[in-house]
Formats: structure tokens, C-alpha cells, sequence
């Protein structure tokens, strides 16, 4: 209700204005308990999440700023630090032909085993997804590799397979065929290596598999109707629906082929060879690194290593969106 002033003499009634209604809403206590509760729900999610950070700087953080620091210095572990600049890097790319050597075999085994695991990987996951009895067991079978091949065990078993009198000669000696040791002989010790890598498929398998049973049989019909045979269909229906799978895991292969390691220091006993036909680059950093006690030279080899895989990874997420394709696209 609206009250009159009288204001000046003579003059008229001055109207005063309606005041406005409160914004509906809560009331403010208990806008003021909501804030209370969600404040204490924040410190007991930071209280739980402390541990993780603490391990976070300690353990990841703190080190890679360590090595950073160490990859322009000479440290020998022996005496402090000693500033040297970019000498380690400029070593690397001129002086040093080991290294180029080792950067050659890893590329060389990556631009093999990589995509051999992948064609390996998908060819068996579309043979299981052929409705098999006792799929379930297959899966499992087939899986086993993936969590055993890289043990040191495997490793060591490998290099007796493809040894001078391992299973592979003895095979090949009953149809005539004598060979030296396959992990001897520097033209097939790192395909040797490869071998191993491809066997272990399981992992990639099983995604692969995974995606296979989520594609719709409308699509595979829809496309024999219009007289696509099977090669058709693979490449217009199977691949364009399995590209986000085949991208994730060409992802992971290439980020663990170039971190290969286990595999290497077994089959040549940790030196590279034979003629350093096996030098993988983290072989060669744990060299310079743990053996020789180069620590300033192989922390800014390992960084080469991130920087190399961080442009690799990039790249390769910039060309997704040419040959990637999701279901909820239009």
C-alpha cells in the first residue's frame, strides 16, 4: 500500500515507491548450512586427495624438474653437478654416432611392430567375433601373452627359442634348413625382438573385439544389399566404425614400442648387439645412465625421448580428425 507525503506547501502529495520483494529462494540459514556442508565436504575431498598430491610432487614432479636441471649439466653421481649448458644436447646429434645409431634401431622397430601387432590384433579379434564356441575361454587364451610378455622370463625364454639350437632351427633343420643363431646374427636379432612384441596382442585384441560385437549388423546388411563384398565392407563399415578404437590403440603401441626395453637388455644380454643391431634408445640411456654414469647425458636423453613422443602424440591426435570418426557425428 502506497503512502502519501505531503511534501513542500502548496505543493503535491509526493508518491514514495513500492518496495521491492525479497528474490525468492532459500531462506539464509539455510543457504548458510548448505554452505557449511559443502566447504566441509571440500577439505575432507583435499584431506583424502593429500596423500596422492604429496606422492605427485615428490615422486613425479620434483624428479622430472631434477632431471630437467641434469640434462644441461655433468653429473657423475660422484661429485656435485657441473653446469654445462647444451652441451649434451649438441654431443647427442654430432658426436655421438651410437646415439643416432640407437635412434635408427628404435624407429626401425617401431615402424615394424606396430603396425604388424595392429593387423595381427584385428584379423583375430574379427576371426573370435565369428560367434565361436567357448569364446569366452579363446579371450582369455589369447589374452595371457599380453600379461607376460614383458616379463624378463619371456624375454629369456625368446632368446633360447631363436638361439643356435633353439626350437626355431631344430624346426627348420627337418625340412633342410641349417641358420645360425637368430638373436647372433645382426640382419635378424631385432626382428627376433619384434616377434615378441607382435606376439603380445592380447591387450589390443580384446579392445578390438569389444568394439567389433558394438557394430550394427543393419550396417553390414545394409551394404551387401548395395553389392559390397567382404573387402568392402571391411574397409566402408568395419574400419570407419573401429577407428576411435584403432586409434587409441596405435596410441599405446607406439608410446610402449618406443619405451621397449626388457625385451632388448635380455635377448642381448644388455650390450645392444650383435653390432649394436638391437641399441634401443632406453637400452642406450640406461648405458650412459647406469653403467658408464653419464647422468647428465642420459637425463637429457630422456627428455629428448618425452619431447620426441609429446610431438608424436600431437601429431597424431591433429591427424584424428581426418580419419577418426565417433558414432554421434552428423
Amino acid at each position: 500500500m502506497q503512502k502519501n507525503d505531503p511534501g513542500p506547501a502548496g505543493g503535491r502529495p509526493q508518491v514514495l515507491p513500492r518496495p521491492e520483494p525479497a528474490p525468492p529462494g532459500k531462506p539464509p540459514a539455510e543457504r548458510r548450512r548448505r554452505s557449511r556442508r559443502a566447504s566441509s565436504d571440500n577439505r575432507a575431498a583435499y584431506a583424502f586427495l593429500t596423500p596422492w598430491l604429496i606422492g605427485m610432487l615428490v615422486f613425479t614432479i620434483g624428479p622430472m624438474l631434477f632431471s630437467l636441471y641434469l640434462a644441461f649439466t655433468r653429473y657423475d653421481l660422484s661429485s656435485a653437478p657441473e653446469w654445462v649448458g647444451f652441451a649434451n644436447f649438441e654431443r647427442m646429434f654430432t658426436t655421438d654416432p651410437r646415439y643416432m645409431e640407437s635412434v635408427s634401431v628404435t624407429l626401425t622397430y617401431v615402424a615394424w611392430s606396430v603396425p604388424l601387432l595392429l593387423a595381427v590384433s584385428l584379423g583375430l579379434a574379427m576371426l573370435l567375433n565369428r560367434g565361436l564356441r567357448f569364446l569366452t575361454g579363446y579371450r582369455a587364451l589369447f589374452y595371457m601373452p599380453s600379461l607376460i610378455g614383458g616379463s624378463v622370463a619371456v624375454a629369456a625364454l625368446w632368446r633360447q627359442i631363436f638361439g643356435e639350437e633353439g626350437i626355431v632351427n631344430k624346426a627348420l633343420a627337418l625340412v633342410g634348413i641349417e641358420h645360425a643363431s637368430w638373436v647372433g646374427d645382426p640382419d635378424s636379432a631385432l626382428y627376433t625382438i619384434v616377434i615378441l612384441q607382435v606376439w603380445t596382442f592380447g591387450s589390443a585384441m580384446v579392445i578390438f573385439l569389444a568394439g567389433l560385437r558394438q557394430i550394427p549388423q543393419e550396417l553390414y546388411d545394409a551394404a551387401s544389399v548395395d553389392g559390397a563384398g567382404a573387402l568392402r565392407r571391411f574397409r566402408s563399415v568395419t574400419l570407419p566404425m573401429l577407428s576411435p578404437l584403432v586409434f587409441f590403440n596405435l596410441l599405446l603401441s607406439v608410446v610402449n614400442a618406443f619405451q621397449a626395453f626388457t625385451s632388448a637388455y635380455v635377448v642381448s644380454n644388455g650390450s645392444g648387439g650383435p653390432s649394436d643391431s638391437t641399441l634401443f634408445y632406453t637400452l642406450y640411456l640406461y648405458e650412459q645412465g647406469f653403467a658408464q654414469l653419464n647422468m647428465g647425458y642420459a637425463a637429457a636423453m630422456a627428455w629428448v625421448l618425452v619431447l620426441g613422443l609429446a610431438l608424436f602424440t600431437g601429431a597424431l591426435f591433429l591427424s584424428s580428425r581426418y580419419w577418426v570418426h565417433y558414432g554421434d557425428e552428423r
